[in-house]
């Protein structure tokens, strides 16, 4: 359910726009992204885990936020994040 520690340095490394950038939008939105992902899976196989759900919704409401953040002041940075994620929006 959660990340490794190797995983989301792999992470910081990929979408960081330098070395040790750990609090930039993009790097907060691959991690939750990976996380997202990892507790989609996770679901789906425990279909009572109500409190993870309820984590899982927090988590994309967080993500929401930080690309309409993102939208707002960078829009080609944005729409790099989105294609390189493979999001919908």
């Amino acid at each position: 359910m959660s990340i490794t520690a190797e995983r989301k340095q792999a992470l910081i490394t990929e979408y960081g726009a330098k070395e040790g950038d750990t609090g930039s939008a993009e790097v907060q939105v691959a991690i939750l992204s990976e996380r997202i992902r990892n507790l989609t899976t996770h679901l789906s196989t425990h279909k009572k885990d109500f409190h993870s759900r309820r984590g899982l919704l927090v988590m994309v409401g967080q993500r929401r936020r930080l690309l309409d953040y993102l939208k707002r002041s960078s829009v080609q940075r944005y729409e790099t994040l989105i294609g390189r994620l493979g999001l919908r929006r």
